[in-house]
């Protein structure tokens, strides 16, 4: 199951990967609205949560479901931006839940960390900031860096097969193919 919820004045999407099977669940980005998000985390059994990057409205919710008891997860260029964290999320690992599989894909460029979540044997991509429909996240933040993330594009989403749909940290959902045929056009006109 996916659950999918939008929060706070930047109306990031907040998700929950659940094991239908086991009960298990993940919450990709604890971006705001703690209350509603601790609500999630009970009813749906969410376990642990993970970070695509920390920007501040996508972690704002950080320090209320780690006093909740839950470990939060994050890549390690962008531990120092969290209140704090738990656990170092690396390049290429399985994150486990229940009999579910999520991949991380490191794909920097938007903040240093960022990092997209690939759900094996599904088509879904959860890719943080670092894809939306229409193109790149925004680098102009410090940390940020544009010939990286079309790099990261490049070489670590655009590499999966053209029906994976892409579930961004804000807005509406894309697929890959629909996005990739449009790499060179972002690369030159800059953003």
């Amino acid at each position: 199951e996916i659950h999918a919820v939008v929060v706070g004045p930047m109306d990031n999407n907040v998700f929950v990967v659940r094991c239908t099977e086991t009960g298990a669940a993940v919450l990709i980005d604890a971006a705001n609205e703690h209350e509603l998000l601790l609500e999630l985390c009970r009813k749906l059994g969410v376990r642990r949560v993970i970070e695509t990057h920390g920007h501040w409205d996508h972690i704002q919710a950080v320090p209320a479901v780690r006093d909740a008891g839950y470990d939060v997860a994050v890549a390690q260029a962008d531990a120092g931006t969290l209140p704090g964290y738990d656990d170092i999320l690396e390049d290429d690992s399985v994150i486990e839940v229940g009999r579910l599989r999520l991949a991380t894909i490191a794909t920097p460029g938007h903040t240093p960390g960022s990092i997209c979540f690939r759900l094996q044997g599904t088509p879904l991509l959860f890719s943080g900031d670092t894809l939306f429909p229409g193109g790149p996240g925004n680098t102009s933040f410090e940390g940020g860096d544009f010939p990286t993330i079309i790099t990261s594009l490049e070489k670590r989403l655009f590499t999966l097969p053209p029906e994976t749909l892409v579930l961004p940290g804000h807005g509406s959902w894309t697929q890959i193919g629909t996005e990739r045929p449009h790499l060179q056009d972002w690369a030159d006109r800059g953003w």
